[in-house]
């Protein structure tokens, strides 16, 4: 098995351990799950789970439908791909996630499992027409474009990102789309390409609070920038709904949720998502605490009364669970109660 600075590298024939670097079919190099393994004993084992975090089975007519195309045509989603929990709730709505810009990230924050590497400006030049297609067969009233970050790119992506939005647009006029984008290292003029492209909704996830950004998110993103990326998709387009979401569960205090719901609101963002961390691997940061279905209607009053239009909260909230609903004023159709 050869080696790159002492970590061990497999080909991609076979899905490589969490930690370990392989070789991508584009021919450079990632660490699968995104943050390489140190071999280090936990300083303490993982916090048990509680109840209120089992996921029902997804069903229904909706949800059947749609994932007999994806298999059917080999579709790629996040919904899939992350095990999101909602992803019955959102297929049975005609709501689906994509991920743009292939599956290595030029980034490595401490929370997420997506691959990181650098993929030296590769790009799918088809793209544009296979996601317009995949939303056309999923037959799609709601669709979330989300990507990696593309550091490697002289735009962050944003001209491929805005290329996708408009291919959709084009085959789909009566589907509304939402741009869960990067930061774009907080470059403006790259923010107001996406926003010009045809999206009913910009979102950029500032994820944590200021205090836990760093170790929390990878060194090139930052708590100002999120917000100045946020305040300028709504300065230049103000008709644009502007969104962002917080995990919770990684040693915030209520104090430092309210100090960035009020930051957040201060960049005039529209609609905001809380949600539970969860520990992906071993790898990633711990799970500090497990907020209650309680606590999670409490901060959605205290965020709906510093003027969201909606904020959607709960423990398997995830930035894009059932999108299409946030304005209707009812936290997209959950209910913590009954958790």
């Amino acid at each position: 098995m050869s080696q790159l600075k002492g970590i061990p590298v497999v080909a991609d024939t076979a899905a490589p351990r969490s930690g370990s670097k392989y070789v991508t079919p584009q021919g450079f190099t990632a660490v699968r799950d995104g943050i390489k393994s140190r071999g280090a004993t936990p300083v303490r084992p993982p916090l048990r789970k509680p109840p209120w975090l089992k996921a029902r089975a997804p069903t229904g007519g909706g949800f059947q439908g749609v994932r007999a195309l994806v298999k059917e045509h080999r579709l790629a989603t996040v919904c899939e791909e992350a095990k999101c929990p909602n992803i019955g709730e959102c297929w049975n709505a005609g709501t689906a996630t994509l991920m743009l810009m292939g599956a290595v990230c030029t980034r490595a924050c401490r929370f997420c499992s997506v691959d990181t590497g650098n993929p030296h400006g590769w790009l799918d030049p088809e793209e544009p027409a296979h996601a317009a297609r995949s939303v056309e067969l999923m037959g799609l009233k709601y669709v979330v474009l989300t990507s990696v970050d593309r550091d490697d790119l002289p735009d962050g992506g944003a001209g491929h990102y805005a290329a996708c939005v408009r291919a959709i647009r084009e085959a789909c006029p009566d589907t509304a789309v939402e741009a869960l984008t990067p930061d774009f290292l907080g470059n403006l003029r790259d923010v107001a390409t996406v926003a010009d492209s045809g999206i009913a909704v910009f979102a950029q996830n500032i994820e944590t609070v200021r205090r836990l950004t760093h170790p929390v998110r990878d060194p090139r993103a930052g708590y100002e920038q999120t917000l100045s990326v946020l305040r300028a998709a709504k300065a230049h387009r103000p008709e644009l709904l502007t969104k962002s979401s917080l995990m919770l569960g990684l040693g915030e205090t209520d104090e430092e949720i309210v100090q960035t719901l009020k930051d957040l609101r201060a960049a005039r963002v529209d609609i905001v998502t809380l949600g539970q961390y969860l520990q992906p691997t071993a790898n990633h940061l711990p799970v500090e605490r497990f907020v209650t279905p309680a606590q999670f209607d409490q901060y959605r009053a205290q965020a709906l009364a510093l003027g969201f239009l909606e904020c959607v909260s709960g423990p398997l909230v995830r930035s894009s669970y059932r999108a299409e609903q946030a304005l209707n004023r009812n936290n997209a159709g959950l209910d913590n109660t009954q958790r």
